[in-house]
């Protein structure tokens, strides 16, 4: 019997490249993708990176792929936009070993700053994109991306959404087969695209299209299922597992490839229907393809464009039925916030007291936004943080930035704000940055990164030096601050203000969450000291809280002994204690 695991959909996508005989992965760290990664590199056979960017990540695989390997790279939605670069290019050379890209889509923002939909950019790239709807589906769609690749000269895309990446399901393993490396051959007109090579590759590209969307009718991937047809849906993905909840009798197309759509199955399945609807989440790529070809449909005319669909969401729209879709309306809101002991807090909490305004970027730190600290003003995407500053000074002069800062994680300025200090120097600027170096990227569960000096398997190698890299670049002002010291932190950061040239502050301190980081001590309250001002909650630490008369209380389950509160409290009613 073969053997079955309940796994993640990202674990059975890993499992899929280890099966499809997959021998090079290049990934960044972004939910709802991180864990492909995080499951691949346990399997020996396959050489698995953190890169610093999913650009780099997607040349690394395209490499991989042209010296006649299979290799992939992945990656959530707006990672897309920072490959798409390469990825737009590599539809042209096509693929030599399969060649995939597995890309993350977030229906409902449950951690990103758009819902992006990847089939869109796949369309304008002209490169095909397979959904699968569960995990044994997410494991087997590999193996049909790997066939597809090799077989029509493609990369193709993954596209995977949160709800299936952490969704679990029963998965049959199978073994690995591992196709012989192919042989490379020099071929300029295939792999080097200047002008007058990517002209003759974009006919291929179009003709490699036509054929997939005449063959795909006969893909195993995209199937009808007939049953009642007085009413039938096109669907892919998770929405499948709805309609069958719903509308279980119905009769379904589940489309696997989702772009370039198979006409010849989709005209069959619309005449043989009474009714037909489209239930795709975002954007309506299948049903304008569907209109475009002359066939009736209902779609984003009764369903949303936004956010992730449910169940419920055809019960009220298909059949009228009225759906509490918040069984627990009273409840009160939680939002999230930053943890205790978290070293981006004691930053915030001297830019708050110098009411200085943050240029914000992508990572925990985002939440500075956010009551109680209230300091990020701006976040864009990664990296966004330094140019958006150079940009308001540029617009406005120097002094409109004097009571300005950039901030940005280290796996963020790793990522892409190494580029935008280059063009801060490079074009006279005069702003500073504040680095909050946490030693990890924190947001997506602690990844390592090139300066931390720990790879994705675990070696040791040379960390690379965020000060060092700073002053390569010709930074002159760099300073290296301990996070949590808020005098030194004040005075270095009303210093670097003022100066009319680019200053970099490194606010260095691990997260508080990292495997091996030791608190020593625990803070006590000193309740009899105590004047209630409440200075120490002004930073929003989860940690403390009032008493009923209005002294203050320390949780010792949650506090990590920072020592931030103590230190803002003007009568030593706070103390630091060993555990």
């Amino acid at each position: 019997m073969a053997k079955q695991k309940i796994m993640l959909g990202n674990e059975a996508i890993a499992r899929g490249a280890y099966e499809a005989g997959v021998k090079v992965s290049a990934a960044y760290p972004g939910t709802p993708s991180t864990e492909i990664s995080e499951n691949l590199v346990q399997y020996d056979d396959i050489y698995c990176e953190w890169s610093p960017n999913e650009k780099v990540a997607t040349e690394v695989a395209i490499g991989a792929s042209i010296s006649g390997v299979r290799a992939m790279a992945s990656m959530k939605h707006v990672g897309l936009n920072v490959a798409s670069d390469p990825l737009y290019t590599a539809s042209y050379i096509g693929a030599n070993g399969g060649l995939m890209m597995v890309v993350a889509d977030d229906p409902g923002l449950y951690s990103s700053q758009n819902e992006q939909d990847t089939r869109c950019v796949a369309r304008a790239a002209l490169v095909p994109v397979l959904e699968p709807s569960d995990s044994q589906e997410a494991k087997d769609f590999v193996k049909e991306a790997y066939r597809i690749s090799e077989e029509y000269d493609t990369p193709v895309i993954l596209r995977t959404t949160t709800r299936l990446a952490h969704s679990q399901g029963p998965v049959v393993l199978e073994d690995r087969v591992e196709p012989a490396d192919k042989p490379y051959e020099r071929n300029p007109g295939k792999n080097v695209m200047m002008p007058g090579n990517a002209i003759k590759r974009h006919l291929h590209v179009e003709d490699r299209m036509n054929r997939l969307e005449k063959d795909g009718s006969d893909f195993a991937i995209n199937k009808a299922e007939y049953n009642d047809t007085s009413i039938g849906f096109i669907t892919s993905g998770i929405p499948y597992q709805y309609v069958k909840e719903v509308f279980p009798q119905a009769s379904v197309l589940k489309l696997g490839m989702v772009y370039p759509l198979p006409k010849k199955l989709i005209e069959e399945f619309a005449k043989k229907v009474d009714k037909l609807y489209i239930f795709e989440e975002l954007e309506p790529v299948i049903e304008e393809q569907v209109k475009a070809w002359g066939i009736e449909c209902i779609g984003k005319e009764i369903f949303t464009r936004q956010g992730e669909y449910s169940a419920n969401l055809l019960r009220e729209k298909v059949l009228g039925q009225n759906v509490e879709t918040k069984p627990y309306p009273n409840l009160p809101a939680r939002p999230p916030i930053l943890c205790p002991g978290c070293p981006h807090r004691s930053t915030f909490t001297v830019l708050n007291k110098l009411k200085i305004h943050a240029a914000g970027d992508i990572g925990c730190y985002t939440l500075g936004a956010v009551a109680p600290l209230n300091v990020i003003d701006t976040t864009v995407c990664m990296g966004a943080s330094i140019s958006t500053l150079h940009g308001m000074e540029m617009a406005h002069g120097k002094d409109y930035i004097k009571n300005w800062v950039a901030v940005i994680g280290d796996s963020t300025f790793m990522h892409t704000g190494v580029n935008s200090l280059i063009n801060m120097v490079y074009n006279q600027g005069t702003g500073t940055v504040i680095i909050m170096d946490n030693s990890t990227t924190g947001m997506t569960g602690h990844q390592d990164h090139a300066a931390t000096g720990k790879t994705l398997q675990g070696d040791v190698v040379p960390a690379i030096s965020i000060y060092n890299l700073c002053k390569s670049i010709g930074v002159k002002n760099v300073t290296e601050v301990n996070a949590f010291d808020l005098a030194a932190m004040e005075k270095t950061i009303k210093e670097e203000v003022a100066k009319d040239e680019v200053s970099v502050i490194i606010a260095c301190a691990p997260c508080a969450l990292l495997k091996g980081v030791k608190f020593p001590n625990k803070c006590v309250p000193l309740s009899d000291k105590c004047k209630k001002c409440g200075m120490c909650l002004k930073p929003g630490c989860p940690a403390l809280t009032k008493n009923e008369d209005g002294t203050i209380a320390i949780d010792e389950t949650m506090c990590n002994g920072c020592g931030l509160c103590k230190q803002l409290c003007k009568f030593d009613a706070i103390d630091c204690v060993a555990r």
